[in-house]
């Protein structure tokens, strides 16, 4: 009397099926470890891309909120387009005034007024510089490290003194280090100026901020001498609150554009728009990354499957015997299914550790914290079973639909 499956199911044992799955892949240790290998490369791949995409966004990010999450800026953009239609409207120090008055949240204030003057580097040699006529809250608007001495205060503003601020390159490249420049005295236009700190930006800007490596800075009061009137290139401005920052940004552009004429254009902004942008652009290139990585998951998938059908080839009489001895189709289904997705997840754990391994390794070697992402290591576990089910059910439904007569003939 034979068995019929479709009236009353046997109960199937998942443990003796993953066990009789485990002794298998002992039995042919070395062909399943080097199918598990490409599982290894892929699951790694996936945890390494997900650490890199999340280091360099971390880094950029770091990058810009160094310059100033806080900040805005503003400037004059352009005039009337009409020959003869007037003089140029730009930016005062009473445009930055007005604003501190009518503005809430503010909590800094700096103008910017370019200079470009030479000065005398020994041997008859003269260097072009670029003098940048600022507030004392400049150091904090912008972030600057301060090297060597001290930046001018507010005393020095009111007093009119003049001071002056080397950056760091400059003094390099003048005195020999930032600590031989204090106290040295630069003239500019005829005015001595004493060198009373060095400083440096916070972050590389590479070349797009104000501030370049033959700036120094000296009090706004005393920039002033050279100047016709009190315009101003740039004007910053600080908040307390991030989340205030495109609120005073537009306020700010309304109170500066009542105050010139209409057809004058000027230009208030924030590091929000870059903040998003470089968030988005990272993204971006860690997806891309992702789906690199999915295609080699993908090769692996498909070398399990290439190699569990051999297997099911290979073992023909072996399927045979188990089904006359009372084996069902779901069973040997299941037997090569376990088999396939025990090599996916061993080679899954094994790439995930490797991939956690080398962060962890940079952690402890150096004082660099690159960010890992534990959300990464649950998904490559839940893509390696996946892959191991997708791509070891054709294998499994081959075996089974396997006749067990003829399967006790093949030699």
């Amino acid at each position: 009397m034979t068995y019929d499956e479709s009236r009353t199911p046997p109960k199937i044992v998942v443990g003796e099926i993953v066990q009789f799955a485990y002794d298998t892949f002992c039995s042919n240790k070395v062909r399943f470890a080097l199918t598990a290998l490409g599982m290894v490369i892929g699951t790694a791949s996936l945890i390494l891309v997900v650490t890199i995409g999340l280091t360099g966004k971390t880094y950029i990010l770091n990058q810009i909120q160094a310059i100033g999450a806080n900040l805005i800026y503003a400037e004059y953009e352009s005039g009337p387009q009409r020959i003869g239609s007037g003089p140029l409207d730009p930016l005062t120090i009473d445009d930055m005034k007005a604003v501190q008055q009518q503005v809430s949240g503010i909590t800094a204030a700096t103008p910017v007024v370019n200079l470009n003057d030479r000065i005398s580097v020994g041997q008859g040699r003269e260097r072009d510089i670029l003098v940048l006529g600022v507030n004392p809250q400049y150091r904090d608007i912008r972030n600057l490290v301060v090297e060597a001495g001290r930046f001018f205060d507010e005393q020095d503003q009111q007093a009119r003194n003049k001071v002056t601020i080397v950056e760091k390159q400059l003094a390099e490249r003048l005195y020999g280090s930032p600590d031989q420049a204090i106290g040295h005295t630069i003239k500019l236009t005829g005015l001595s100026f004493t060198v009373v700190g060095v400083f440096r930006e916070k972050v590389e800007t590479f070349g797009q901020s104000e501030v370049t490596h033959d700036t120094i800075l000296i009090p706004y009061t005393v920039s002033r001498y050279f100047t016709d009137g009190p315009a101003v290139k740039q004007i910053y401005f600080t908040v307390a609150d991030t989340a205030d920052v495109p609120r005073v940004t537009a306020q700010a552009k309304k109170v500066i554009q009542a105050r010139h004429r209409p057809e004058s254009v000027y230009g208030v902004n924030n590091l929000t728009q870059l903040l998003d942008l470089a968030g988005k652009t990272a993204n971006a290139l860690t997806l891309v990354l992702l789906l690199v990585a999915m295609v080699v998951l993908l090769v692996s998938g498909i070398g399990i499957m290439n190699i569990m059908l051999a297997t099911v080839g290979a073992r023909i009489r072996e399927i045979g015997i188990r089904k006359a001895v009372g084996a069902t189709n779901r069973e040997i289904g299941l037997q090569f299914l376990s088999e396939a997705v025990l090599i996916s997840l061993i080679g899954g754990v094994i790439g995930i550790a490797i991939g956690l391994a080398l962060p962890f390794s940079v952690r402890f070697f150096t004082s660099f914290r690159i960010p890992i992402s534990g959300l990464s290591a649950v998904i490559a576990i839940a893509v390696s079973s996946l892959v191991g089910v997708l791509f070891g059910t054709v294998p499994a439904a081959r075996a089974a639909q396997l006749d067990p007569v003829e399967s006790l003939r093949h030699e």
